[in-house]
């Protein structure tokens, strides 16, 4: 495992980020430098003094995706539920997708349990690579199921209240699965949505939006 962070001396910064590159097997652009002490340029060359540069690793893309993907697995394998785990997204935002058969316990209701599960996962990646890192977790493609059918069913859900002209409310759903819904009808000329309710009862409400 490379050092996080090491310094570094040279007659130059110049020459002693080269060093760097060197010793660590990595180019500049995957870390940062601070110079702790900068040779006279009247005196380089007498040996009297030298440039001193702290050199820190960046977390880089590749490494939190490897920290995910060893942190998810271990989970896993400690819950003793036999499964692979598929990497996709990019820079922005870490997808990780659990392939396996009979997953269902790790969806659980609503998707309650998958997000528990990503909760836990962004945290413990995060405390160790020592930044939040976009993460996202799914099992067996169901979130992308779910969040169609989601959409859809706004969509189907606000016809009906555009024709009746008078209210739907839905069932309780979590946090990102009311955004989903809330983000399907922003634009939408007919209806306007808003949530109630407490905790997990909370719901979405589609109203047929007046002149």
């Amino acid at each position: 495992m490379k050092e996080e962070q090491i310094e570094v001396s040279a007659t130059t910064v110049e020459q002693a980020i080269e060093k760097a590159e060197e010793q660590l097997g990595v180019s500049r652009d995957q870390f940062e430098v601070t110079v702790i002490r900068e040779a006279n340029s009247e005196i380089i060359g007498t040996g009297n003094e030298e440039t001193v540069i702290k050199v820190e690793l960046l977390a880089t893309q590749e490494n939190n995706t490897q920290v995910a993907i060893e942190t998810l697995e271990t989970l896993l394998r400690l819950m003793e539920i036999p499964s692979t785990v598929e990497v996709s997204g990019n820079e922005a935002r870490i997808s990780l997708d659990i392939e396996g058969d009979d997953l269902g316990i790790l969806i659980g209701k609503h998707g309650q349990t998958l997000d528990c599960l990503q909760y836990i996962v962004r945290l413990i990646v995060s405390q160790r690579v020592k930044t939040w890192v976009p993460l996202n977790i799914d099992v067996c493609g169901y979130r992308k199921r779910r969040y169609d059918s989601l959409d859809e069913m706004a969509w189907r859900l606000a016809e009906q209240v555009k024709i009746r002209k008078h209210s739907i409310i839905l069932d309780p759903m979590p946090p990102a699965e009311r955004r989903i819904i809330h983000l399907a009808l922003t634009d939408h000329p007919d209806v306007i949505t808003h949530s109630t309710g407490e905790g997990m009862d909370r719901r979405v409400v589609i109203s047929f939006r007046r002149s």
